[in-house]
């Protein structure tokens, strides 16, 4: 089957992306992520995707980076805390960015990498990626099974950079708030 795997990064990439390949799939990458914060880190997280595609030897995409876009879409929600109100529209916009892609891909099916994070909830997401694309959503938890375990493997196998933030604004605030109470 080929599957249009929407990619938030490096770490979470390699373990879905290698699960897909080893269950047989082909695999077509697609980076969308409007919501990383600065556009450095933007840029950072895109060239170890493209690391991942290259060792895993797939195809990789690059939507257009809209900052503007994603501010726009969860305007009113900035002061939400972490994994609330404001994550489910960020994961509705990169997921709808994604099936465009999807769509566009002639893939059989849509899945995402969003869900191998640890704070990242698959009850959260797969309802948004079945919405948009029915039963052509490939609803999976990658982080189950050790998922999240070997992507960490990989991510050291392969010298990829590993974030210390979700990626948006408001959680490298929040990251910047942790770290000044621990000093």
């Amino acid at each position: 089957m080929k599957v249009a795997l929407h990619i938030c990064c490096a770490v979470c990439a390699a373990g879905a992306a290698e699960r897909l390949l080893q269950e047989g799939h082909q695999v077509l990458g697609f980076f969308s992520n409007s919501n990383i914060y600065p556009e450095e880190e933007y840029r950072k997280r895109l060239e170890n995707a493209r690391k991942v595609a290259r060792e895993l030897d797939f195809p990789l995409e690059e939507d257009v980076y809209v900052s503007e876009e994603w501010s726009k879409a969860i305007a009113s929600l900035e002061n939400e805390p972490e994994g609330g109100a404001r994550c489910p529209v960020c994961f509705r916009m990169r997921l709808e960015r994604a099936y465009r892609f999807f769509l566009a891909s002639g893939s059989d099916v849509l899945t995402t990498t969003l869900t191998m994070g640890s704070n990242k909830s698959a009850e959260v997401i797969g309802p948004i990626g079945w919405e948009l694309a029915g039963d052509k959503f490939l609803k999976r938890d990658f982080k189950k099974q050790d998922g999240f375990k070997r992507a960490s493997e990989l991510s050291r196998k392969w010298g990829l950079y590993r974030q210390d933030y979700c990626g948006c604004l408001f959680s490298l605030r929040d990251r910047e708030r942790r770290k000044k109470r621990q000093e």
